[in-house]
């Protein structure tokens, strides 16, 4: 499993703390310093299931002062899978990828359903 987070993130500080507790083996990846292709996010999106528009952090303060709620619904899949590859803070996190699964977000109960 890949486990994408901002280390500075409480909420991805919480994910990783319940990943350890359950033993599940992951490589941790910080989103800061190595953001997510286009390439990988086309295929994370797809495993997800959800759409493009889940994978912005929409309460970061870049996605704030792009003012995106705004510009999103105009913008097409492509254009919005480019944007959130140009800047990984504008991707929501924690991201846990997985073999066929991609979770966004922390939940406790997803977590624990890895296990």
């Amino acid at each position: 499993m890949i486990f994408v987070c901002y280390p500075k993130c409480s909420t991805c500080m919480k994910a990783k703390k319940h990943l350890n507790q359950l033993g599940l083996a992951f490589e941790e990846r910080d989103i800061s310093r190595e953001n997510p292709t286009a390439e990988e996010l086309e295929r994370w999106i797809a495993l997800s299931g959800l759409p493009v528009k889940k994978f912005f952090n929409t309460s970061g303060r870049l996605y704030q002062s792009l003012q995106l709620k705004e510009k999103l619904p105009t913008m097409s899949e492509h254009e919005m899978i480019a944007l959130l590859a140009s800047d990984g803070m504008l991707v929501k996190r924690p991201l846990l990828i997985k073999e066929n699964q991609v979770l966004v977000g922390y939940r406790a109960e997803a977590y624990a359903a890895l296990v």
